[in-house]
């Protein structure tokens, strides 16, 4: 039960319940008051800790925001600039919550705080002010009704009559100040009930308002959010595919550390403790220094660096070597020793010491020295494996009747797979022999030459401009690898079409097909870091499918200078893959490619570029005489032939026609099978001749011209030259090796890399 009413006509009896009465109502208000001081206090210490999280918040926030990943390479993947934004997303998001904090704890301050101190300083403070009006009569009253009632009746009656319109008086007055009381308190009792609960609501609205800014800021982030979740799933897909990648690599390198050199422009490099002189009698000292020397130059850096001291570096010094000399132990008490003589400093020898006897042979060769072994110092690019597949009659077979397979297969169980009839062989193993299938091919189907080019427009520019660049070089394709490319790519395309029934995106198609249609020409570890793109290129050509192959590029379309850039040392140069010498491009040199009738997968076109005969022109199920230096590979069988599962035909080869109008775009009217005709490569340099065909009479183009040297090149042949950047060559002239010229470096004449060199 609540509290009892307190009757206005019980202020005149003053009866101990009335008295009762009173105390309990007071008691509720002094309760009431406890109450209200308590969750004030509370309320600002709830603001306190409000303005706190915010501070937190927002430092969290900045910390966000001043934090960028850095990335591996030259640029991001779209992906990867998404998530390194996000970041800043993030800080925005809290930003703006935040903000929404602030303006919701100045409204518990204005809603909540100041009218609960409003309500008890004015309202509980005036009961309490009353409380002791009341309490103070209630004593006079009753004081001074016992002080009266003492009064001798033997006083004058004038003297007791005054006395008693003294008590009637106060009476009076006790009375009025008791029903003003009693309205009071039951005042206040109602009063507390909206002048409490509504700032309440107040605040709780404010609190409302907080949680649907936040709600609205969800509801806007949620599609950012997901596009973020895309993003990190493309990004996780294709770490895994670069982290195997790179463990393969990493595997193949401790396997075979020496065969896994990095090309370099130094002839040899490498630690070697150098011996330092002193003063007598304190003898000589040996620092370590990593020493790298050009051949051609015979020019010699030496930079002293300590491992041990943090990584420091000391000054370098240059020299050009006059001659090595090996150490042998009765000279000196060290190990694996030699002496190199500088030409610029006569007189001075710096004695050296290799890690190992294998090491100090290595250096010995490389400078010329004594007792050197026939091997190279620094292995350059190191060729892949060639398999057996190839881009022809029986290469379209296998890629058509595969797919076919997989787009009109049911899935099967387990049980009701016949691994005796290959049509029931389950889709994982045909998709797995497809993408074998393509990884054997010589080079991969968007070719070395174009590797670059096509990771370029995927690093950078709009994604209008990127479908652009790819759509232009996919038609700088060899016509057979731009039609076996065609047929994947619709087959992907029809694949990503059902995503959601085999989980196969085009995100997932990038990472499966990127490395098994594109390839660095050398695996590195800056090369896989590029498989990313790879797999954007791969998505590009999924998603604009129709527009890529169904269309021709723009021939306004200019072909970006960074579509093509150099490498760091020198141009490739495709038609000859160095560590293979012995084997040749048959296009370059013998252009009766014979195919069966229908063997080629489309007619013969004369526009055909010139690119394409390095990929047409990959070894095929034929024999063929390649004219070239004297030597075992004088008449080279290109193949051997062979199966691929259940695809291959074998049957015998019927006659085959002659497809030098389309090999040969300089001479595209008359068919030809001279082996001396050889089409220009233009961004190529195939293999030189014999010596003999040095000295024959050159095309007129260019004679006794000068030319300086842009990139460094090793001679890999007796008919070629080695330089350096800047060297000058004398009494150039074109020569009969397409793509190549004759020149006269340093007394010696010799062939040069047309596109290593500038005309002066």
């Amino acid at each position: 039960m609540g509290l009892q009413p307190l009757e206005f006509s019980d202020c005149y009896l003053d009866s101990p319940w009335f008295r009762e009465r009173i105390r309990a109502h007071e008691a509720e208000l002094e309760r009431t008051n406890k109450f209200i001081k308590e969750l004030i206090k509370d309320g600002k210490n709830l603001i306190a800790a409000t303005k706190s999280l915010s501070a937190a918040q927002r430092k969290f926030a900045h910390s966000l925001r001043d934090f960028k990943f850095e990335f591996i390479g030259d640029a991001e993947t779209d992906d990867e600039r998404c998530i390194d934004a996000s970041l800043r997303e993030f800080s925005n998001f809290l930003k703006n919550l935040e903000e929404q904090r602030e303006i919701m704890a100045l409204s518990v301050t204005e809603t909540l705080i100041k009218p609960l101190e409003k309500f008890r300083k004015e309202q509980l403070g005036a009961v309490k002010e009353e409380k002791k009006k009341f309490d103070k009569e209630t004593e006079k009253n009753y004081s001074l009704i016992d002080k009266h009632l003492n009064l001798s009746a033997k006083k004058k009656d004038s003297h007791l009559q005054e006395a008693d319109i003294q008590v009637e008086q106060n009476r009076q007055h006790f009375y009025e100040l008791s029903l003003e009381y009693v309205c009071k308190l039951q005042e206040i009792q109602e009063r507390k009930k909206f002048e409490f609960v509504e700032p309440m609501l107040s605040f709780f609205q404010g609190m409302f308002t907080f949680y649907h800014q936040g709600h609205e800021l969800a509801k806007d982030f949620n599609h950012y959010k997901m596009e973020l979740q895309i993003n990190i799933q493309n990004t996780r897909n294709r770490f895994e595919g670069t982290r195997s990648e790179v463990e393969e690599l990493m595997n193949k390198i401790r396997q075979n550390p020496k065969d896994h050199k990095r090309a370099s422009q130094f002839t040899a490099e490498g630690y070697l403790y150098v011996q330092e002189k002193r003063p007598a009698p304190f003898g000589s000292s040996w620092v370590k220094h990593y020493c790298m020397y050009r051949k051609a130059a015979k020019k010699f850096n030496i930079i002293p660096f300590e491992h041990r001291s943090g990584g420091k570096l000391g000054d370098g010094e240059v020299f050009y070597l006059k001659e090595c000399t090996k150490r042998h132990t009765d000279s000196i008490d060290r190990r694996f020793c030699f002496d190199v003589e500088a030409a610029d400093r006569p007189g001075v020898s710096l004695t050296m010491q290799a890690f190992s006897e294998e090491e100090r042979k290595q250096w010995l060769e490389a400078l010329g020295g004594k007792e050197a072994l026939f091997h190279s110092f620094n292995r350059a690019i190191v060729p892949r494996p060639e398999g057996s597949a190839q881009l022809d009659k029986m290469g379209f077979t296998i890629l058509r009747k595969c797919i076919s397979a997989v787009e009109t297969r049911d899935v099967k169980t387990c049980n009701e797979v016949d691994l005796e009839n290959s049509i029931d062989w389950e889709v994982k193993t045909i998709t797995s022999a497809l993408k074998q299938y393509l990884r054997s091919l010589p080079e991969p189907l968007m070719t070395y030459e174009l590797h670059g080019d096509f990771i370029v427009p995927a690093k950078s520019g709009s994604p209008e401009s990127r479908v652009n660049a790819i759509h232009f070089l996919v038609h700088k394709l060899p016509e057979k690898n731009k039609e076996m490319l065609d047929i994947l790519v619709k087959h992907l395309t029809n694949v990503s079409n059902h995503s959601k029934q085999n989980l196969m995106t085009v995100a997932n198609l990038g990472v499966v097909f990127g490395p098994t249609l594109m390839r660095p020409q050398e695996e590195t570890v800056a090369a896989i870091m590029d498989l990313k793109f790879q797999n954007i290129v791969v998505e590009i050509l999924i998603e604009n499918h129709e527009k890529i192959f169904r269309t021709l590029p723009d021939a306004t379309f200019p072909e970006p200078v960074s579509l093509s850039p150099s490498p760091p040392n020198a141009p490739p140069r495709q038609s000859k893959r160095q560590g293979q010498r012995t084997k040749r491009p048959v296009a370059v040199y013998n252009l009766c490619l014979e195919l069966e009738d229908g063997d080629s997968p489309n007619p013969p076109k004369e526009d055909t570029p010139p690119s394409s005969l390095d990929s047409l022109s990959s070894p095929s199920p034929t024999t063929a005489t390649v004219p070239g230096p004297p030597g075992p590979d004088k008449n080279h069988l290109l193949a051997d032939g062979g199966s691929f599962g259940d695809w291959t035909s074998t049957g015998t080869s019927q006659p085959r026609s002659c497809m030098v109008q389309w090999l040969n775009p300089q001479s595209p009217t008359t068919p030809s099978c001279n082996p001396a005709v050889r089409p220009p490569s233009p961004k190529s340099a195939p293999v030189p001749l014999s010596p003999a065909t040095v000295a024959d009479k050159p095309p007129e183009s260019v004679i006794n011209r000068k030319a300086r040297a842009v990139y460094p090149c090793e001679a890999e042949h007796s008919s070629e030259l080695s330089f350096e950047i800047g060297a000058i060559f004398e009494d150039v002239q074109t020569s009969r090796e397409p793509g190549w010229l004759e020149g006269t470096l340093n007394g010696k004449r010799g062939l040069i890399p047309q596109n290593y060199v500038k005309l002066l």
